[in-house]
Protein backbone atom coordinates (compact mmCIF):
# COMPACT_ATOMS: atom_id res chain seq x y z
CA UNK A 1 0.00 0.00 0.00
CA UNK A 2 1.37 3.42 -0.97
CA UNK A 3 1.09 6.05 1.79
CA UNK A 4 0.88 9.70 0.82
CA UNK A 5 3.34 11.39 3.19
CA UNK A 6 1.83 14.85 2.76
CA UNK A 7 -1.58 13.55 3.89
CA UNK A 8 -0.02 11.87 6.90
CA UNK A 9 1.84 15.08 7.79
CA UNK A 10 -1.31 17.17 7.50
CA UNK A 11 -3.20 14.72 9.71
CA UNK A 12 -0.42 14.81 12.27
CA UNK A 13 -0.40 18.62 12.34
CA UNK A 14 -4.19 18.74 12.64
CA UNK A 15 -4.23 16.21 15.47
CA UNK A 16 -1.46 18.07 17.30
CA UNK A 17 -3.37 21.34 16.98
CA UNK A 18 -6.56 19.68 18.27
CA UNK A 19 -4.80 18.20 21.27
CA UNK A 20 -3.16 21.53 22.11
CA UNK A 21 -6.51 23.32 21.95
CA UNK A 22 -8.12 20.62 24.06
CA UNK A 23 -5.37 20.90 26.69
CA UNK A 24 -5.59 24.71 26.87
CA UNK A 25 -9.40 24.58 27.12
CA UNK A 26 -9.24 21.94 29.83
CA UNK A 27 -6.80 24.04 31.81
CA UNK A 28 -9.05 27.10 31.54
CA UNK A 29 -12.11 25.12 32.56
CA UNK A 30 -10.40 24.13 35.79
CA UNK A 31 -10.81 27.72 37.05
CA UNK A 32 -14.23 27.52 38.62
CA UNK A 33 -14.61 31.02 40.08
CA UNK A 34 -12.84 34.32 40.69
CA UNK A 35 -11.94 35.88 44.04
CA UNK A 36 -11.02 39.51 44.76
CA UNK A 37 -9.22 40.59 47.92
CA UNK A 38 -9.56 44.21 49.06
CA UNK A 39 -6.97 45.67 51.43
CA UNK A 40 -5.53 48.93 52.75
CA UNK A 41 -2.27 47.81 54.41
CA UNK A 42 -1.46 51.18 55.97
CA UNK A 43 -2.55 51.19 59.60
CA UNK A 44 -0.79 48.52 61.64
CA UNK A 45 2.43 46.60 60.88
CA UNK A 46 0.87 43.35 62.11
CA UNK A 47 -2.09 43.80 59.74
CA UNK A 48 0.18 44.81 56.87
CA UNK A 49 2.26 41.68 57.43
CA UNK A 50 -0.89 39.58 57.30
CA UNK A 51 -2.09 41.24 54.09
CA UNK A 52 1.16 40.48 52.26
CA UNK A 53 1.13 36.91 53.54
CA UNK A 54 -2.54 36.42 52.65
CA UNK A 55 -2.13 37.71 49.09
CA UNK A 56 0.67 35.22 48.48
CA UNK A 57 -1.17 32.35 50.19
CA UNK A 58 -4.47 32.82 48.36
CA UNK A 59 -2.65 33.04 45.02
CA UNK A 60 -0.91 29.75 45.79
CA UNK A 61 -4.15 28.11 46.92
CA UNK A 62 -5.86 29.30 43.74
CA UNK A 63 -3.51 27.18 41.65
CA UNK A 64 -4.18 24.15 43.86
CA UNK A 65 -7.96 24.50 44.25
CA UNK A 66 -8.76 26.00 40.85
CA UNK A 67 -9.87 29.54 41.54
CA UNK A 68 -8.42 32.83 40.35
CA UNK A 69 -7.26 35.24 43.04
CA UNK A 70 -6.82 38.96 42.39
CA UNK A 71 -6.20 41.73 44.92
CA UNK A 72 -6.53 45.50 44.99
CA UNK A 73 -6.00 48.39 47.40
CA UNK A 74 -8.30 50.62 45.35
CA UNK A 75 -11.57 50.59 47.29
CA UNK A 76 -13.23 52.55 44.48
CA UNK A 77 -13.27 49.20 42.68
CA UNK A 78 -16.03 48.28 45.10
CA UNK A 79 -18.70 49.03 42.51
CA UNK A 80 -21.30 46.98 40.66
CA UNK A 81 -19.43 46.77 37.35
CA UNK A 82 -16.19 45.59 38.94
CA UNK A 83 -17.81 43.15 41.38
CA UNK A 84 -19.88 41.53 38.62
CA UNK A 85 -16.75 39.66 37.54
CA UNK A 86 -16.17 38.05 40.96
CA UNK A 87 -17.91 35.28 42.85
CA UNK A 88 -16.27 36.07 46.20
CA UNK A 89 -15.05 39.28 47.87
CA UNK A 90 -12.50 39.20 50.70
CA UNK A 91 -11.82 42.08 53.11
CA UNK A 92 -8.30 41.46 54.36
CA UNK A 93 -7.79 44.28 56.84
CA UNK A 94 -10.29 47.13 56.67
CA UNK A 95 -13.75 48.03 55.38
CA UNK A 96 -15.02 50.54 52.78
CA UNK A 97 -15.55 54.07 54.07
CA UNK A 98 -17.37 56.00 51.34
CA UNK A 99 -21.13 55.79 50.91
CA UNK A 100 -21.00 54.61 47.24
CA UNK A 101 -18.55 51.82 48.15
CA UNK A 102 -20.68 50.71 51.08
CA UNK A 103 -23.89 50.76 49.07
CA UNK A 104 -22.27 48.77 46.26
CA UNK A 105 -21.11 46.12 48.72
CA UNK A 106 -24.49 45.89 50.44
CA UNK A 107 -26.23 45.50 47.07
CA UNK A 108 -23.68 42.85 46.05
CA UNK A 109 -24.38 40.80 49.17
CA UNK A 110 -28.15 41.21 49.01
CA UNK A 111 -28.09 39.97 45.40
CA UNK A 112 -26.29 36.70 46.06
CA UNK A 113 -22.65 37.76 46.40
CA UNK A 114 -20.24 36.02 48.77
CA UNK A 115 -17.85 37.52 51.33
CA UNK A 116 -15.03 36.48 53.62
CA UNK A 117 -13.55 38.85 56.19
CA UNK A 118 -10.53 38.73 58.47
CA UNK A 119 -9.71 40.27 61.83
CA UNK A 120 -9.65 44.07 61.48
CA UNK A 121 -12.30 44.10 58.73
CA UNK A 122 -14.91 43.89 61.53
CA UNK A 123 -13.32 46.52 63.77
CA UNK A 124 -15.37 49.55 64.76
CA UNK A 125 -14.99 51.76 67.81
CA UNK A 126 -16.49 55.16 68.54
CA UNK A 127 -14.57 57.38 68.93
CA UNK A 128 -11.61 56.19 66.81
CA UNK A 129 -10.34 56.41 63.26
CA UNK A 130 -12.83 53.60 62.50
CA UNK A 131 -16.10 54.62 64.22
CA UNK A 132 -19.22 52.51 64.18
CA UNK A 133 -21.05 54.50 61.53
CA UNK A 134 -22.32 51.64 59.35
CA UNK A 135 -25.21 49.88 61.09
CA UNK A 136 -26.04 47.46 58.28
CA UNK A 137 -22.49 46.08 58.20
CA UNK A 138 -21.62 45.92 61.89
CA UNK A 139 -25.00 45.18 63.47
CA UNK A 140 -27.01 43.34 60.81
CA UNK A 141 -24.44 41.72 58.51
CA UNK A 142 -21.67 40.87 61.00
CA UNK A 143 -23.90 41.03 64.06
CA UNK A 144 -20.95 41.85 66.30
CA UNK A 145 -21.46 45.57 66.79
CA UNK A 146 -18.47 47.50 68.07
CA UNK A 147 -15.12 46.14 69.17
CA UNK A 148 -15.00 45.41 72.91
CA UNK A 149 -11.44 44.45 73.85
CA UNK A 150 -8.53 42.25 72.82
CA UNK A 151 -5.91 39.90 74.17
CA UNK A 152 -2.23 40.82 74.12
CA UNK A 153 0.30 39.81 73.09
CA UNK A 154 -0.56 37.60 70.11
CA UNK A 155 -0.84 33.99 71.23
CA UNK A 156 -2.06 30.67 69.90
CA UNK A 157 -5.43 29.40 71.08
CA UNK A 158 -7.28 26.10 71.09
CA UNK A 159 -10.48 26.51 69.09
CA UNK A 160 -13.61 24.42 69.55
CA UNK A 161 -15.80 23.58 66.57
CA UNK A 162 -19.37 24.64 67.38
CA UNK A 163 -21.10 23.27 64.29
CA UNK A 164 -19.63 20.02 62.95
CA UNK A 165 -22.19 19.70 60.13
CA UNK A 166 -21.41 23.02 58.46
CA UNK A 167 -19.32 22.92 55.23
CA UNK A 168 -16.78 25.32 56.76
CA UNK A 169 -15.97 22.92 59.62
CA UNK A 170 -16.25 19.71 57.60
CA UNK A 171 -13.61 17.08 58.48
CA UNK A 172 -12.12 19.21 61.26
CA UNK A 173 -11.43 17.75 64.71
CA UNK A 174 -13.58 18.89 67.62
CA UNK A 175 -10.72 21.09 68.85
CA UNK A 176 -7.60 22.30 67.07
CA UNK A 177 -4.79 24.80 67.43
CA UNK A 178 -5.09 28.22 65.81
CA UNK A 179 -2.12 30.33 64.76
CA UNK A 180 -0.83 33.20 66.89
CA UNK A 181 -3.32 36.03 66.90
CA UNK A 182 -4.63 39.05 68.76
CA UNK A 183 -8.13 37.88 69.72
CA UNK A 184 -11.12 40.24 69.72
CA UNK A 185 -14.16 40.47 71.97
CA UNK A 186 -17.32 42.18 70.68
CA UNK A 187 -20.07 44.43 72.03
CA UNK A 188 -22.96 42.18 70.93
CA UNK A 189 -23.64 38.66 72.19
CA UNK A 190 -23.68 36.63 68.98
CA UNK A 191 -25.33 33.70 70.76
CA UNK A 192 -28.52 35.77 71.07
CA UNK A 193 -28.71 36.59 67.35
CA UNK A 194 -30.87 33.97 65.55
CA UNK A 195 -29.29 34.84 62.18
CA UNK A 196 -25.75 34.12 63.39
CA UNK A 197 -24.33 30.60 63.31
CA UNK A 198 -21.13 30.36 65.35
CA UNK A 199 -18.69 27.94 63.74
CA UNK A 200 -15.72 28.11 66.12
CA UNK A 201 -15.03 29.63 69.53
CA UNK A 202 -12.16 29.83 72.01
CA UNK A 203 -11.97 26.55 73.95
CA UNK A 204 -11.73 26.85 77.72
CA UNK A 205 -8.43 24.94 77.64
CA UNK A 206 -6.89 28.11 76.15
CA UNK A 207 -7.31 30.10 79.38
CA UNK A 208 -5.50 32.13 80.46
CA UNK A 209 -5.29 33.61 76.95
CA UNK A 210 -2.78 36.41 76.43
CA UNK A 211 0.32 37.48 78.32
CA UNK A 212 -0.34 41.13 79.11
CA UNK A 213 1.32 43.17 80.53
CA UNK A 214 -2.09 44.79 81.24
CA UNK A 215 -4.38 42.51 83.29
CA UNK A 216 -7.36 43.23 81.03
CA UNK A 217 -5.39 41.89 78.05
CA UNK A 218 -5.45 38.40 79.57
CA UNK A 219 -8.71 36.45 79.38
CA UNK A 220 -9.39 33.93 82.14
CA UNK A 221 -12.96 32.93 81.33
CA UNK A 222 -15.89 33.68 79.05
CA UNK A 223 -17.33 32.69 75.68
CA UNK A 224 -15.58 34.15 72.61
CA UNK A 225 -16.78 33.31 69.08
CA UNK A 226 -13.98 33.71 66.51
CA UNK A 227 -15.52 32.27 63.32
CA UNK A 228 -19.16 32.68 62.31
CA UNK A 229 -21.59 33.07 59.46
CA UNK A 230 -24.80 35.04 59.02
CA UNK A 231 -27.41 32.64 57.63
CA UNK A 232 -29.15 35.49 55.79
CA UNK A 233 -26.09 36.01 53.61
CA UNK A 234 -23.30 33.97 52.04
CA UNK A 235 -20.48 35.07 54.33
CA UNK A 236 -17.87 33.93 56.85
CA UNK A 237 -15.89 36.06 59.29
CA UNK A 238 -12.54 34.95 60.72
CA UNK A 239 -11.07 36.72 63.74
CA UNK A 240 -7.59 35.67 62.58
CA UNK A 241 -5.34 38.10 60.72
CA UNK A 242 -2.85 39.69 63.15
CA UNK A 243 0.75 38.43 62.99
CA UNK A 244 3.16 38.73 65.89
CA UNK A 245 5.78 41.44 65.32
CA UNK A 246 9.12 42.26 66.89
CA UNK A 247 8.11 45.60 68.38
CA UNK A 248 10.22 45.21 71.52
CA UNK A 249 13.42 44.52 69.57
CA UNK A 250 12.54 47.41 67.27
CA UNK A 251 13.24 45.38 64.14
CA UNK A 252 9.50 45.20 63.31
CA UNK A 253 10.19 41.77 61.84
CA UNK A 254 7.31 39.32 61.43
CA UNK A 255 7.54 36.63 64.12
CA UNK A 256 4.57 34.42 63.19
CA UNK A 257 2.44 33.26 60.28
CA UNK A 258 -1.36 33.27 60.20
CA UNK A 259 -1.24 30.35 57.76
CA UNK A 260 1.02 28.13 59.86
CA UNK A 261 -1.61 25.77 61.30
CA UNK A 262 -3.00 23.06 58.96
CA UNK A 263 -6.46 22.72 60.56
CA UNK A 264 -6.98 26.48 60.49
CA UNK A 265 -5.89 26.54 56.84
CA UNK A 266 -8.33 23.72 56.08
CA UNK A 267 -11.15 25.72 57.65
CA UNK A 268 -10.30 28.78 55.54
CA UNK A 269 -10.18 26.70 52.34
CA UNK A 270 -13.44 24.98 53.27
CA UNK A 271 -15.02 28.41 53.67
CA UNK A 272 -13.62 29.72 50.41
CA UNK A 273 -14.81 26.72 48.38
CA UNK A 274 -18.24 26.83 50.02
CA UNK A 275 -18.59 30.56 49.37
CA UNK A 276 -17.43 30.10 45.79
CA UNK A 277 -19.86 27.27 45.09
CA UNK A 278 -23.03 27.73 43.06
CA UNK A 279 -25.36 26.79 45.91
Amino acid sequence: MIVNRSIVLRCFVAMTFFLCCFFVTAQKNKVSFKVIGFYTAKNDLAHISFVHEANQWFSKMGAEYHFTYDSTNNWNNLNAAFLADYKLVIFLDTRPDSLPQRQAFENYMKNGGAWMGFHFSAFALTPSAFPQNWDWYHNEFLGSGEYGSNTWRPTKAILRVESKKHPVTKHLPKTFTAALNEWYRWQNDLQKNPAIKILAAIDTSSFPLGTGPKPNEIWHSGYYPVVWTNTQYKMVYFNMGHNDMDYEGRTNATLSSTFSEPEQNKMIINALLWLGSKK
